[in-house]
């Protein structure tokens, strides 16, 4: 299974760079999920990122299409509220294009719109999503079983816990407060990497 850092936007741009560029050879991709920096920040970590030779390929770039297109980075993620899959792959065919999505109806119309992958949750509890229900195992297999592309798993996702989402094949885990809230997110990144390796 191919493991997905998430960020959580809660370490300064600086300390960002520094995790992302520890883990880059211990994770598939980085999810650059911070919605609470400005264009000028997001535009200086690519910068330090680049300059510690993480690969524009291992970027993700979530919901900002302008900054995706401006910075040359190859994969930008839509979240269920954001642009619509079809009308991004209309305009930018070359885009690798990732869809957030919470059921089986939203994983098959985003795979028809021309998504690449979808990320399915939140699938175990998780202080991110308090209140709210996991979504469970079940639905994530049944999607698997229907989806051609890629189907990844995110919410409560812990290293011990990522031999039950390989059960179920689905194609990999991503993971945000269990690697980039921990003391030390590149030693959590490698501890997924190897759990997520160790059914193959």
């Amino acid at each position: 299974m191919k493991l997905i850092s998430v960020t959580n936007g809660k370490l300064s741009v600086l300390d960002l760079a520094s995790q992302i560029i520890k883990m880059k050879d211990t994770v598939d991709f980085v999810h650059i999920r911070e919605k609470s920096k400005s264009i000028a920040e997001l535009v200086y970590l690519l910068q330090l990122l680049k300059e510690g030779d993480v690969s524009a390929g291992k970027l993700v770039i979530h919901d900002r299409l302008d900054l995706s297109l401006v910075q040359n980075i190859p994969n930008i993620h839509l979240p269920a509220s954001g642009f619509s899959v079809k009308s991004v792959r209309k305009r930018f065919p070359s885009l690798r294009i990732g869809r957030s999505v919470h059921s089986l109806q939203e994983a098959e119309n985003a795979e028809t719109d021309g998504a690449d992958y979808v990320l399915y949750g939140h699938i175990f509890e998780t202080n991110s999503k308090k209140g709210i229900p996991p979504r469970g195992l079940e639905e994530l297999s049944e999607i698997k079983r229907r989806l051609h592309i890629p189907v990844y798993a995110i919410g409560g996702i812990t290293p011990d816990r990522v031999s039950e989402v390989q059960d179920v094949k689905t194609d990999g885990v991503a993971v945000m407060s269990g690697i980039f809230s921990s003391r030390d997110p590149a030693a959590k990144a490698k501890k997924f990497f190897d759990k997520c390796r160790e059914g193959k």
